[in-house]
């Protein structure tokens, strides 16, 4: 059978591409797409241990059967359309991402932004690169706002973040939650960028006047 393969960030980079097509036999798991990639390109071998697998935008075991024609995506660890959230090349719009969830019952509206800063783990940058998984980035967003609803009732949250080259100043990333009071939507707020933070598939390359390198693969 064949399988349609994504790579992304620093993984993307040891193998050399960002999309293959593999021929496994019938029944073949992630795990098994994973030693093949392995056996055609060592250099990736060192992500193994830290990698998230989905296949076809869904999250997996790595012991998941694949049938013909599945995409399979490897994600590294992250450092972030429609409805909600979404994904953009392009600057935010803080008041649009506010209007998504402004209204005449909201009486608390937290905003958090996330701007692109002139040093980074003792380095001078001098700017960065976020790359993503878009389709499933967006999704993973929408699932934040939905759970962030059900957590404080009454509260919406939307999310907005960036991808691609942002210069130094540049928004990265704004997340507004409302709600009805101040505490449910500084709750909300903060469980959203904290959330986005671990499971969106985002990744941040910091490229520094001595170096780049990928935030993920850093010690």
């Amino acid at each position: 059978m064949q399988i349609a393969v994504k790579l992304f960030g620093a993984v993307r980079e040891a193998a050399g591409a960002k999309e293959l097509s593999l021929d496994l036999a019938l029944g073949a798991s992630p795990a098994d797409t994973w030693d093949r990639l392995v056996a055609d390109y060592p250099d990736v071998e060192r992500f193994g241990k830290r990698l998230a697998v989905s296949v076809n935008l869904e999250v997996r075991d790595f012991d998941f059967q694949l049938r013909d024609g599945d995409e399979v995506a490897f994600l590294p660890p992250v450092s972030g359309g429609s409805g909600m959230c979404s994904l953009s090349e392009t600057p935010l719009d803080v008041g649009d991402v506010v209007a998504r969830v402004a209204g005449p019952g909201m009486g608390g509206i937290v905003t958090f932004i996330g701007a692109v800063r002139d040093n980074a783990r003792g380095r001078e940058i001098t700017h960065l690169e976020y790359e993503s998984y878009p389709a499933m980035a967006e999704r993973e967003m929408e699932k934040i706002s939905a759970e962030a609803s059900e957590r404080w009732p009454g509260t919406r949250v939307a999310i907005a973040h960036r991808a691609g080259h942002l210069a130094i100043g540049d928004l990265a990333v704004v997340v507004v939650a409302a709600a009805p009071h101040r505490g449910e939507a500084f709750s909300a707020c903060r469980y959203a960028i904290d959330t986005l933070k671990e499971t969106v598939p985002i990744w941040k390359k910091e490229v520094a006047t001595d170096g780049e390198y990928w935030v993920d693969d850093r010690p």
